[in-house]
Order: structure tokens, then sequence, then C-alpha cells
């Protein structure tokens, strides 16, 4: 019996745009071999299994997902569990964060993807909480051609960046995050649903990381189904794969 093609994995070294070195990248490769390139940005814990595990759910789809460190500058390699040391060690080491430099090496990444033999029909960006801050930053600064961000704390506060994103957003928040309150939200929702190419969803009763399906605190499976199909389904029309 013939094997059945399946998900390749493998990890890249991406030039830093500031000249000071190189990153390191998880990529996962469909099993057809080629597809749209999604670039995947961590939450606080770094590129750990939750990481990973979702390029493998990008690749299912037919995406080459691309997920960078973007810790490198102060903890390259770091992989943290959701336990409380996890996200003890997770908020120290964020204090520390530069989020303007990791904004520039999101951006490295997405044309690091971009440039990899396996990509054929664009690229886009896609983050979670830290991450889903950055990929709304990179869809503003950058050139994606989508971008996607689930429950980013900061995107409240940077609406003034609204009008130089021009790539089709989607846009994720939990209705009851205890750590974005909910008047930033509307006023989120407020200033970009009505915009062109924004979709704007606020998942009711949901909290914070409610996708995080290895945070056993944070996860909530129906809302954490919904905003996957949501995003496979706005994929799939933004950045389809020709499947």
């Amino acid at each position: 019996m013939a094997s059945v093609p399946a998900v390749q994995e493998r990890s890249e070294q991406i030039p830093a745009p500031d000249g000071t070195g190189t990153f390191g990248a998880h990529v996962a490769v469909p099993d057809a071999g080629s597809g749209p390139g999604i670039v995947v940005l961590h939450e606080i814990f770094g590129v750990n299994d939750y990481v990973t595990g979702t390029c493998r759910r990008f690749a299912d789809l037919g995406y080459v997902a691309l997920a960078p460190d973007l810790f490198w500058r102060t903890a390259p390699g770091l992989a943290l569990g959701h336990d409380e040391d996890g996200l003890a060690q997770a908020m120290e080491n964020v204090a520390t964060f530069d989020a303007e430099a990791a904004v520039g090496d999101a951006a490295a990444a997405l044309d690091h993807l971009r440039s990899l033999p396996e990509v054929r029909g664009g690229a886009g960006v896609l983050g979670f909480c830290l991450g889903g801050t950055l990929a709304y930053l990179v869809a503003a600064t950058a050139e994606p051609d989508a971008a996607v961000s689930y429950y980013g704390s900061g995107v409240p506060g940077a609406l003034d960046q609204a009008d130089r994103i021009t790539c089709p957003l989607l846009v994720h928040f939990g209705g009851d995050d205890a750590y974005i309150p909910r008047d930033q939200i509307d006023a989120a929702q407020a200033a970009l649903a009505s915009r062109p190419g924004v979709t704007f969803v606020v998942h009711e009763g949901a909290g914070h990381a409610f996708d995080n399906s290895l945070a056993p605190g944070f996860h909530q499976p129906a809302a954490a189904d919904a905003a996957w199909r949501q995003t496979a389904d706005f994929l799939a029309e933004v950045l389809p794969t020709g499947r």
C-alpha cells in the first residue's frame, strides 16, 4: 500500500532586518508540497507545542506555515508551558521585549516565507495574544495578503494605524476577556468593523486565549471551534489554496 503524504516540518534561519544576526523559525509544509503562506506569531510563551501544532493545523488546510522566534533577541528558543511557572517566566521575559523590533522581525519572516520554494499564491500573517497585536501591526506596516488577529491586547491602542491596513483583516476577541476591558474591545469594533475588508468578531462569553487547547485554564472549545472555522473560511476566500 502506498504511503499517505504527510505534513513536513523543518527549521529555518531568517536574517534580521537590522543586520544583527539571524533568528529561527518552525516551518510546516502541507502534504501537497506547496501552497500559500501563513506567518504564525506566537503568544508570550514563545514557539512552543501550541504554536508548532497550529502550524500543522494550517498545513492540514493546505498552507505553508512559518512560526518565527520573536524572542530571539532576549530569550532565543523560549518555549514555555502554560502553568504558573511558565506564566511567570513569560511575564519576566516580555518586560524586556522590544515590540517595535519584533514588528520588523515579523515582517522579515513574511518576506522569508514568500521566498520559500513551496510558497505559491501569496502569504498572510496571523497571531495570538502578543502575536495578535503584532499581526495587526504587520498588516499596517508591511504588505501581507491577509491578516488575522486573535485577542491582540495592543490592537485597541493602535487604532490610529488602521488607515494603513489595506489587506483583508479578520479580528477575533473574547467578550469576557479578563485582560482586555470590554470598552476597549467595543472601541476597536466601532473603529474597525465598518472598514472595507475588515471582519470583526466578538465571541460572547469567551475569555482570553480561548483558542489554546494546551492551556486548560483558558481554552474554550466552542469559541475556539467557531473562530477556527471563521478563520479557515476567511483565508479560503482571501488566500485560497486551490483545494
